[in-house]
């Protein structure tokens, strides 16, 4: 799987970009078929609140799937995203094992 990341007007650690390429490598558990994960780091500012937003989109063959969280830290918004585009990767496995 190829994963590109882009961090939104801010330069991103190496850190932060090692914790999610390790989380999204997990996601070839529930699915071996991704062919590209593109992630979108993005900063939220609304009134002195500084939120963190992760979007995710997983390249599968036939299909895009796309989810997108906030929270207040990069890591805790891609745990959240992690975990719903895990349940849109189940359901498109038993739709390709169906045909």
């Amino acid at each position: 799987m190829n994963v590109v990341i882009h961090p939104v007007h801010f330069d991103a650690s190496a850190q932060l970009v090692d914790f999610i390429n390790k989380k999204l490598s997990k996601l070839e558990t529930f699915f071996d078929r991704i062919v590209e994960a593109e992630v979108f780091l993005k900063l939220e500012s609304k009134q002195n609140v500084k939120d963190k937003i992760v979007e995710i989109k997983l390249h599968v063959p036939g299909k895009t799937l796309f989810v997108t969280k906030t929270a207040k830290t990069f890591e805790e918004s891609t745990d959240l995203a992690l975990h719903t585009i895990a349940g849109q990767l189940k359901k498109q496995k038993e739709k390709v094992k169906e045909l």
